[in-house]
C-alpha cells in the first residue's frame, strides 16, 4: 500500500525533464499506475492526436477506455448526490480509487500557487480518509501529499462560510475499480494497437503552424490583459504543448524498444517541440516585461518542422 514514507515519483516526474509535470489528470494516473506497480508509458499512445484547439492546445487526458485495455481499470462517474466524504469514504472501503475535482484553495501541496491564496479547478484522488483526525492522503498532480485540520474542512466544506452556501455545486468526481492485470506483453501488443488507432485521428493541419498563424491576435489579448493572464495562457498553450511531446517522445523511446521499431528521428523530433515550447514560454515572458512581441511568432517555425518530422512517416514504420 502507498505511504507518504514509500512514495517516490515515477521516471516521467524527474526534475531533470524539460515538464516535470504536464496537467493534473495525466500526472495523477502515471503515479496512480506506478503505484500498483503498472508502466504508466504504456498509456501514452494517445499523445499522438495532440490538437490546437484555437484559444489553447488540447488539455490531454487519457481515454479511459485505453485504461481498461491496458490495465483492466475501468472508471465511471460517482454521483455526489448527498455527503462529499462519505461517498468518498465508501469508495475507498470497497478498494476503488475516486478521482475527484477539488478546490486548490485548501490543497497545501500548491502552496504559493493556489493555496490559500485563490481558487484552481485540480483533480485529486484520495487513498486514506480520516474522518475523526480530519485527515486525508491524496494523489495530485506528481506527488502524493497529506492535508488535515483546517485544510480537511476546508476541502469537505465544512467551514462555517462554506457551510452557509447550500447552493455550491458538488464537484465532479469518477471512481476507478481495478480488475485482471494484462500480462506485460500483452501490454505491449495492446498499447501498438491503440496508437494505431489514435493514428487515424491525428490533425489535418499541423497544430503548431495553426498556432503560429494564431499568435499575434493572442498576444495583442496579453498586452492588454492583467499580468496574471500570462500564466494562465502559458498552462493552457505551451505548457499542453510541450508536456504533451515531451511524453510522446517518452513514449517512442519505450515502444521503439518494446517492438523493436527504429524511432530515433521522430524522438528527437518531439523531444525539440518539448524544449522549443519551454524556451517559447520564456521568450514570451519576457515579451511581456518589455511589451515587445514583434517577430515572436517566428520562433516557432522550428517547432513547426518538428511537428511534421514526427509524423512524417510513423504510421508506415509501425504498419496498419
Amino acid at each position: 500500500m502507498i505511504s507518504l514514507e514509500s512514495f517516490r515519483p515515477h521516471a516521467l516526474h524527474h526534475t531533470e525533464r524539460h515538464w516535470p509535470e504536464t496537467n493534473c489528470y495525466v500526472d495523477l494516473w502515471i503515479e496512480v499506475l506506478a503505484s500498483r506497480g503498472l508502466n504508466p508509458l504504456a498509456m501514452l499512445a494517445f499523445t499522438v492526436r495532440h490538437d490546437f484547439e484555437g484559444d489553447q492546445f488540447t488539455f490531454f487526458k487519457v481515454p479511459l477506455e485505453d485504461l481498461e485495455r491496458l490495465y483492466g481499470i475501468s472508471v465511471g462517474e460517482l454521483s455526489i448526490f448527498n455527503d462529499l466524504e462519505n461517498h468518498l469514504i465508501e469508495q475507498i472501503d470497497r478498494s476503488r480509487l475516486p478521482l475527484v475535482e477539488m478546490d486548490g484553495l485548501y490543497l497545501p501541496d500548491t502552496d504559493g500557487v493556489t493555496y490559500r491564496i485563490g481558487h484552481s479547478k485540480t483533480t485529486i484522488a484520495p487513498v486514506v480518509i480520516d474522518p475523526a483526525k480530519k485527515r486525508m492522503e491524496y494523489f495530485h498532480n506528481a506527488g502524493f501529499f497529506v492535508l488535515e485540520g483546517e485544510d480537511y474542512d476546508g476541502i469537505f466544506r465544512q467551514l462555517p462560510h462554506l457551510k452557509a452556501q447550500p447552493d455550491l455545486l458538488f464537484p465532479y468526481t469518477e471512481f476507478a475499480k481495478f480488475g485482471p492485470v494484462p500480462s506485460k506483453q500483452e501490454q505491449h501488443d495492446v498499447s501498438l494497437k491503440i496508437l494505431k488507432y489514435h493514428l487515424k485521428f491525428l490533425p489535418s493541419v499541423n497544430p503548431i503552424a495553426q498556432f503560429q498563424r494564431a499568435f499575434p491576435a493572442h498576444a495583442e489579448k496579453l498586452q492588454q490583459g492583467p499580468g496574471e493572464f500570462f500564466h494562465a495562457y502559458a498552462f493552457n498553450t505551451l505548457r499542453q504543448l510541450g508536456a504533451n511531446f515531451e511524453l510522446l517522445g517518452s513514449y517512442l523511446e519505450w515502444l521503439g524498444t518494446t517492438q523493436d521499431i527504429e524511432l530515433k528521428e521522430e524522438i528527437e523530433a518531439s523531444r525539440a517541440i518539448a524544449g522549443g515550447a519551454k524556451a517559447f514560454q520564456f521568450q514570451l515572458a519576457r515579451a511581456m516585461a518589455r511589451s515587445r512581441f514583434a517577430g515572436l511568432d517566428a520562433q516557432l517555425t522550428p517547432l513547426v518542422d518538428a511537428y511534421d518530422t514526427v509524423f512524417a512517416r510513423i504510421s508506415s514504420k509501425i504498419g496498419h
